[in-house]
């Protein structure tokens, strides 16, 4: 056990589904799991171990932002034996024409975090995903006519941010859509030599305005949660 999972050993699989929110975690168990069970309750990050297509996996949140999916994917990663996260979560939309529950695939992630550089001074400001995860990602999408996007996107750490302009951060650092967790997903599968992929739904769009509800957020990603559960 770590101080923020109250999980043994043996009741996480070697791959790792992680939304952000608690209640996303607990929707997919109890739609998508055969026998699953809570196997973690500690500050209400959910986390359950159960069966898809009688391949093992665990869906376990990671909370808001990249401090806490620090913590999160590194007690994984480094304690309890995990191989492989892949994020399934929700973006803001810096391009018209990504719009509302688009699902994309980031294969890089651009912070002005501290985050890499504190943890082992990693000075990279632009952090990738695993290639042969998010391939295996992208296979799933084809198999299920969802053409999946490939995008860098910025990895914030202030969500009421004044500064980051859409239209700058493509131009300048081609970033198509905002989220707050893959940059220390990332630096951790690095730092750990793991495997770290991020796959997103948006959730609304910074340019036209368009957005889908906080339930929507909550319920109605199926497509993207199937792509993902499709690669365990």
């Amino acid at each position: 056990m770590t101080p923020h999972i109250n999980a043994e050993l043996e009741d996480v699989a070697k791959i790792v589904l992680m939304p952000g929110d608690p209640l996303r975690a607990k929707y997919i168990a109890q739609k998508y799991l055969k026998n699953y069970k809570t196997i973690n309750t500690i500050r209400n990050i959910l986390g359950y171990t159960g069966y898809y297509n009688d391949k093992r996996v665990t869906v376990m949140a990671s909370g808001i932002g990249i401090p806490s999916m620090g913590i999160y994917s590194y007690e994984l990663f480094k304690f309890y034996n995990v191989d492989k996260i892949i994020r399934i979560g929700t973006a803001g939309s810096f391009k018209q024409d990504l719009k509302p529950n688009d699902v994309v695939i980031a294969t890089s992630s651009y912070s002005e975090s501290s985050y890499a550089r504190t943890q082992d001074n990693t000075k990279d400001k632009i952090l990738y995903a695993n290639k042969n995860l998010s391939e295996e990602i992208k296979k799933s999408a084809e198999k299920m006519d969802v053409n999946l996007r490939e995008i860098r996107v910025l990895s914030t750490e202030a969500f009421y941010n004044e500064t980051e302009i859409p239209t700058l951060m493509v131009e300048k650092y081609g970033c198509e859509a905002v989220e707050m967790e893959s940059f220390a997903l990332f630096q951790n599968a690095n730092y750990l030599n793991k495997k770290a992929a991020c796959l997103l739904t948006i959730s609304d769009n910074l340019i036209t305005g368009d957005e889908i509800s906080s339930k929507e957020r909550e319920t109605k990603l199926d497509q993207m949660i199937k792509i993902a559960l499709e690669v365990v």
